[in-house]
């Protein structure tokens, strides 16, 4: 019999909160399996990214996709007179996509690199430790530092995230007889099991109307009351410069589509994906996707314009995706080496069994007008050479 990873005294420790509450809610129960301070899945010590981990991040596939983000960086750094520019990451990893911005910054961008202020945000202490380890050569010249959210008041330059907003514990809706319903946890001789209640919680119905969607008949679906917050935070830290959000979603009106009738909830586990929350405690990733709807309303609201939106390959391509994999290709002697390194590098673009059209890019902007970013070029100004894909 195959026993399933789990961590024991996590499960002890729900097991305890839902019997002293009554139940709660998925929300409370995501949260506590991904960051509780010392058993959570994003605090305690394990690979999580990467061929030993659970999942890939596009920055973890190759440093192409750092580098041409810097590009873009590169030129909002112009775009705000060249001036004092801070770049801040939240929820950067292991470090691989900072690294590679950094480095190209350095070996590209000379100037920039000379007075760029990278910072990074991040709760998980396994994380800044590989984080440390990974970036010392930038610490060391003074380029990067930790800080908090709270720190960044007042901030001018971009504020950056990669497959953050993603993660943040999400309430699960079901919508049955024309009422939503809510989802709680509760305990049973099984273990953990789900239990539909009627949905009390008001944040929940201000944000169908933020979205102007909800969750259909007969549909679940998740509600990230959280995302909502932290948009406001980064919002209200941002003084003048950019917002650049990278993350696997849709606009609302997608994301609560009729088809979509179990929502977007999924766990992963050595790059094994699943629909059960309530195994592998504290051992698996839990995610769902982003309503960008939701944070392009916030950020509205706090006088920020969009300036751009769209799939990630289309963002990769404006920034020289094409032009940069015919580079790295020839710089390569060996055929096989140029064949599993264009192999690689399709992952960051391939619609189908890749990261180019389900991830999204989202960039907002504040005080800085309405510039074209280098990004916007479009797919059919790019000269596509012959039997490249």
């Amino acid at each position: 019999m195959t026993t399933i990873e789990e961590n024991p005294e996590l499960v002890a420790q729900l097991q305890q909160r839902i019997e002293a509450a009554g139940g709660i809610d998925f929300a409370e129960f995501m949260q506590t399996c991904l960051y509780h301070p010392e058993y959570g899945y994003y605090n305690a010590a394990r690979t999580r990214i990467g061929k030993e981990g659970d999942f890939f991040t596009s920055s973890s596939v190759h440093s192409l996709f750092g580098r041409l983000i810097a590009r873009q960086l590169e030129q909002m750094w112009r775009l705000l007179g060249k001036d004092d520019f801070t770049i801040a990451e939240q929820g950067a990893g292991e470090g691989h996509l900072c690294l590679d911005i950094l480095n190209a910054l350095a070996e590209e961008f000379p100037e920039f690199y000379r007075v760029v202020n990278y910072r990074i945000v991040e709760i998980s202490p396994d994380h800044c430790r590989r984080q440390a380890e990974k970036l010392q050569q930038h610490v060391d010249v003074g380029r990067l530092a930790w800080c908090s959210l709270a720190d960044l008041q007042g901030m001018q330059g971009c504020f950056l995230s990669n497959e953050l907003v993603d993660a943040f514990p999400v309430h699960l809706l079901d919508k049955q007889d024309g009422e939503l319903k809510e989802i709680y946890v509760v305990n049973r001789a099984e273990g953990f099991v789900e239990e539909v209640r009627p949905l009390t919680n008001a944040a929940i119905s201000d944000y169908f109307s933020l979205v102007g969607s909800s969750v259909l008949e007969g549909n679940r679906g998740e509600v990230n009351l959280q995302a909502l917050a932290w948009m406001q935070q980064v919002t209200a830290a941002v003084a003048r410069g950019f917002i650049l959000t990278i993350d696997y979603g849709y606009p609302a009106k997608e994301l609560f589509a009729p088809f979509r009738r179990n929502g977007t909830l999924l766990c992963y586990h050595k790059h094994q994906s699943n629909e059960n929350p309530y195994q592998r405690i504290g051992c698996q990733d839990i995610t769902a996707h982003v309503d960008f709807t939701a944070l392009q309303r916030v950020a509205e609201r706090q006088g920020f314009v969009q300036l751009y939106f769209g799939e990630q390959y289309r963002f990769l391509m404006g920034l020289g995706f094409l032009e940069a994999l015919i580079e790295l290709q020839m710089r390569e002697t060996d055929p096989q080496q140029a064949q599993a390194l264009r192999m690689t590098l399709k992952n960051l673009v391939l619609p189908e069994g890749g990261m180019g059209e389900s991830f999204k890019v989202l960039i907002q902007a504040k005080n800085v007008g309405s510039p074209e970013l280098l990004c916007s070029r479009r797919i059919q100004d790019i000269s596509m050479p012959a039997g490249m894909f």
